[in-house]
């Protein structure tokens, strides 16, 4: 059994958080109205001081990375796409569907090198697997977006699409030697751009929209969850609307596992799926709408996990 949680994170603190209008094309998430740009900003930041704080006041590390006003990184706030750490003392770097989110990687990769290359300490090797060039050959792999991975089993789950390209997630799955399950999934008749939409996994929970994944999938993607031990609790297609799926398990101060989300996240969960989730895990929510409305993403995409 693999390591599947962490204490410790990078998040990126933002300068001029926006709606991207580039990104939307293929996140159906993404919303915009015609609140002035400033304000936005300072709502954003408030959300993300907000969250953490709730993290650190649970004793997880957060490493916060400064974003600078040029080049325009608008989509800062959500590190998880661009890198992945992973036990052993790997990291993976990643092509990024858009121009201006490309740019991250050249803006944050030294600091981001440094903070996993610490805590590899005890380590003899710290391995970069570098494939931010194949953009080039059009080929997408958004890390933690594109990717749900089960970490305690070595699977890794892959939902298809312009922001997820087959060829890359096999080989990202060769390299780092994890099972690969992908498969097709729509929202509104759209595909899901990313993986994390509707899924993420706990040390004992999965909480996924099985009624997203296409007929001739559904069932392979829930039986190799259930062989890894996974409990399945299933949402509705209304409740990844509200970010459900968008959830991140770690590890607190006490050793103990919590799983984080957002407030309108929270509400949306029946009780039945409180209860099943509050048996072996603690929730942590916080209030990002702002944030979820104009960026499209929730409190996983936000949080960049350091192994």
């Amino acid at each position: 059994m693999f390591k599947h949680t962490t204490d410790e994170v990078v998040m990126v603190r933002p300068t001029a958080f926006m709606y991207n209008p580039v990104t939307a094309v293929t996140n159906l998430y993404q919303q915009s109205d015609d609140k002035d740009p400033k304000i936005v900003q300072a709502e954003a930041l408030k959300e993300f001081e907000g969250l953490v704080k709730a993290l650190r006041e649970k004793g997880v590390t957060v490493n916060v990375l400064e974003d600078t006003p040029e080049p325009s990184t608008p989509d800062s706030i959500f590190p998880n796409n661009w890198f992945s750490t992973h036990e052993g003392g790997t990291m993976v770097v990643y092509p990024m569907f858009t121009e201006n989110r490309q740019s991250e990687i050249a803006k944050f990769r030294s600091e981001v090198e440094e903070i996993a290359a610490r805590k590899q300490q005890s380590e003899k090797l710290f391995t970069i697997i570098d494939y931010s060039k194949n953009r080039e050959r059009e080929q997408i792999l958004e890390g933690t977006g594109s990717m749900v991975i089960d970490r305690k089993n070595k699977v890794a789950y892959c939902v298809l699409s312009p922001r997820a390209d087959k060829e890359l997630f096999l080989k990202f799955c060769e390299d780092t030697g994890h099972k690969p399950v992908y498969f097709r999934a729509f929202q509104d008749g759209a595909p899901i751009y990313h993986t994390n939409v509707l899924m993420g996994i706990g040390g004992e929970n999965v909480i996924i929209c099985l009624d997203a994944i296409c007929d001739e999938d559904r069932e392979r993607v829930a039986s190799s969850l259930r062989e890894g031990g996974n409990n399945i609790i299933d949402i509705t297609p209304e409740q990844v609307k509200n970010f459900l799926g968008n959830t991140l398990e770690l590890k607190g101060g006490d050793g103990k596992n919590f799983i984080a989300m957002s407030d309108v996240a929270y509400n949306c969960l029946t009780p039945e799926q409180k209860e099943q989730i509050e048996k072996s895990t603690e929730i942590v929510h916080v209030d990002i709408a702002n944030i979820e409305f104009y960026g499209g993403g929730s409190v996983r995409c936000m949080i960049a996990e350091v192994f």
